[in-house]
């Protein structure tokens, strides 16, 4: 089955919003096995939607469209979708009842316009909605199928979740199953290169996505609706990880690079302290967004100024008149002094030169160290980011991240 979202809004056009409705529909028809080709937004004009319509009706087997079910002259979805299959509009009685019930319930008086919410094309799947007043649904017509779902991402959610997605899964028997392995320390061509002969497979495939500083495989199998898809997942898998060794730190998409470490820490019963200067407390904000970063995370320092790095850590004055606060001897120092002075087992700092000013020929803007400090003594890195302000605060956090836990392993 080959599906097309057609959504419906001048406010997407205009960038009012972001159209977060697409994004989740494409991921969630994906699991059913069913490809969308195409996105296509059209404003609230009845004549260009009925041409989109018809276009997407031309090449695709299953629209989904999304917007254009409230109450106003504006929102026609569902008499463009019954003009174009010839269809008249008539009114479902249940959805009436519903609406006024609605209204009542809030003790509100239902206008006249609120009406024409009740109305479908003659022959059409109703879907409740049970987050809002405008009911979706489905409507078949000459071996083509157009679903028409409200466009607030509430109730858009819950419309498909819990009618349209087991409509057409009792349509199509098959499902989709992916598994996401989440790689950090070697940039995309790296990767691509080392598993360059894995994508040419059908059934598994293999495709990868960036966001800052990290990769993340896709590992996607078709199979049957009750067809357990882990013989075909695992060896692909596992000669990915033979691959790539520990630069893959984690699978799914939630496994984020702190949570795999603060989990780490947790196994070993391990601890950390943090002495922060350019990255300004984000890897302490990052652990604490984990459960259970109390129980890992002591404390931690963020020592700006060099005054602070003196009073707080222990930097020396001769390190800093001698190095400068961004070196890899203010990094040791600011690590080492975290560790001593919280009983830590281990200590990260972070030292550099974020910007958009103060880098110099010699120190430009993105050169950062890092420093780990553990039992085994107090170890180093230097990293020259590029990218504006935040992207060079992004960047230095989960290298730092990385750093500890390339450590715990």
């Amino acid at each position: 089955m080959v599906a097309e979202i057609l959504s419906v809004g001048t406010e997407l056009l205009l960038g009012q919003i972001v159209n977060s409705d697409a994004q989740y529909l494409s991921r969630r028809l994906s699991e059913l096995g069913i490809n969308v080709y195409h996105h296509t937004t059209v404003g609230d004009n009845p004549a260009r939607v009925r041409e989109a319509l018809r276009q997407a009706l031309g090449r695709s087997d299953l629209v989904i469209t999304t917007g254009g079910l409230g109450p106003t002259e504006d929102d026609l979805t569902k008499e463009m979708v019954a003009q174009e299959l010839g269809l008249d509009m008539r009114l479902h009685q249940p959805s009436m009842r519903a609406l006024e019930g609605y209204f009542e319930r809030f003790g509100r008086v239902m206008t006249e316009n609120n009406k024409k919410q009740a109305y479908f094309p003659v022959g059409a799947h109703v879907l409740p909605n049970r987050k809002g007043t405008a009911p979706g649904c489905v409507v078949e017509k000459d071996g083509k199928m157009v679903a028409v779902l409200p466009g607030p991402p509430r109730e858009l959610t819950d419309m498909y979740d819990t009618q349209l997605e087991p409509f057409l899964r009792a349509r199509t028997h098959k499902r989709i199953a992916s598994r996401f392995l989440r790689i950090f320390g070697i940039g995309e061509s790296e990767v691509e290169t080392r598993l360059k002969d894995l994508f040419s497979g059908s059934n598994p495939t293999l495709a990868l996505y960036c966001a800052t500083g990290e990769v993340t495989a896709r590992i996607t199998v078709m199979c049957e609706e009750n067809e357990d898809p882990t013989p075909l997942l695992n060896p692909l898998e596992k000669e990915i990880r033979a691959r790539l060794g520990d630069c893959v730190y984690g699978e799914g998409l939630k496994e984020s690079l702190a949570h795999v470490v603060l989990n780490k820490l947790l196994e070993r019963k391990a601890t950390v302290a943090l002495a922060e200067s350019c990255t300004g407390g984000l890897i302490a904000s990052r652990l604490v967004d984990c459960p259970g970063a109390s129980d890992a995370l002591i404390e931690g320092h963020v020592t700006y100024s060099n005054q602070a790095k003196m009073r707080v850590l222990g930097v020396t004055g001769k390190t800093l008149r001698e190095f400068g606060a961004v070196s890899a001897q203010c990094a040791a120092e600011m690590a080492a002094g975290a560790r001593g002075i919280s009983g830590a087992d281990y200590a990260l700092s972070v030292t550099g030169i974020a910007g958009p000013g103060g880098g110099t020929e010699e120190k430009p803007v993105g050169l950062v160290y890092i420093g780990l400090a553990s039992n085994q003594g107090v170890e180093t890195w230097r990293f020259l980011f590029t990218g504006d302000r935040g992207r060079i605060r992004e960047l230095s956090c989960l290298n730092a991240l990385d750093k500890l836990r390339r450590a715990l392993i």
